[in-house]
């Protein structure tokens, strides 16, 4: 459907904005064991391979931000097996245990959560294979959060061997869980103006969406949020990135917002507006 993202839709890198640089390299480099792709001046790209992750920029001059802000929930790590996921959380129990937050068991997903030094959220999962997701009658998918114990997943995954020189990327980032100030509004933006289908609710709390079947490549949720306002500059959360197959989609998208009334900046490569919480989203073709 011309109203709906492409099946190949996918999310590319999180920016944050932090206070201190160096703490932050060091956590999602030696913690997590992300590769610095670029470091110049106060700004530097985290990743796997040529595939980048994480851009963190430094400004020291902003406020921190507020729990009951919209913002990042957290930015999840998608790996492509149990013993590159397990070799991740080896690395952070090791670099700074402290930062662990929780586990859990999606039914899709088996699921790891941290908070980075500066309290931005940090899910590092693996997906189940897609045939033994539980589909709705909506096309939608079934998701719970069930007990999960970490050193069991590390029992079972976590081996020795290192990856082999020149292997692909092992991961990449598989969605971005966002705090919202209501779901309605959220469901009104990103399903009917930008055009990702409904995978998942939790009552008016939580709405997971995504292009092609996939659980979720954005999570809502007003856990800590309810009510709030468009955001203020601070640290935290700077731009999310949504890649399209296609230039051709990309100034699809552009149409669809111009249609609803809403503003976005195309300089001929990237399409840049602000959800109603005035999260910056960046679309390019991929």
């Amino acid at each position: 459907m011309a109203d709906r993202l492409a099946q190949d839709t996918a999310m590319g890198v999180v920016e944050l904005l932090v206070r201190d640089l160096d703490a932050m390299i060091a956590y999602y480099a030696t913690g997590i064991g992300l590769d610095v792709l670029e470091h110049t001046g106060p700004a530097a790209v985290l990743g796997r391979g040529s595939t980048p992750i994480v851009r963190l920029r430094a400004e020291r001059d902003l406020p921190g931000f507020s729990r009951g802000d919209a913002g990042l929930f957290h930015t999840a790590i998608l790996f492509d097996s149990g013993p590159a996921l397990a070799r991740a959380l080896a690395g952070v129990a090791r670099f700074a245990p402290a930062s662990f937050t929780g586990a859990a068991d999606h039914l899709v997903s088996e699921a790891f959560y941290f908070d980075d030094p500066e309290g931005n959220g940090v899910e590092l999962y693996l997906d189940r294979p897609r045939e033994r997701w539980a589909r709705t009658p909506g096309g939608g998918v079934r998701m719970a959060s069930l007990p999960l114990e970490p050193n069991t997943f590390l029992r079972e995954h976590l081996t020795s061997a290192a990856p082999p020189p020149g292997a692909a990327p092992d991961a990449m980032v598989g969605h971005v869980h966002l705090q919202v100030g209501d779901i309605a509004t959220a469901r009104e933006f990103y399903v009917d103006t930008l055009g990702f289908d409904v995978m998942a609710t939790f009552g008016s709390q939580a709405l997971f969406v995504a292009a092609g079947g996939y659980h979720h490549h954005i999570g809502m949720n007003t856990w800590n949020s309810a009510g709030a306002g468009p955001r203020a500059a601070s640290l935290g959360l700077g731009r999310v990135s949504i890649e399209l197959p296609t230039a051709d989609e990309v100034t699809a998208l552009g149409d669809r917002l111009r249609s609803a009334g809403l503003r976005g900046r195309h300089d001929g490569a990237t399409l840049r507006f602000e959800d109603p919480w005035n999260t910056l989203i960046e679309v390019s073709a991929a």
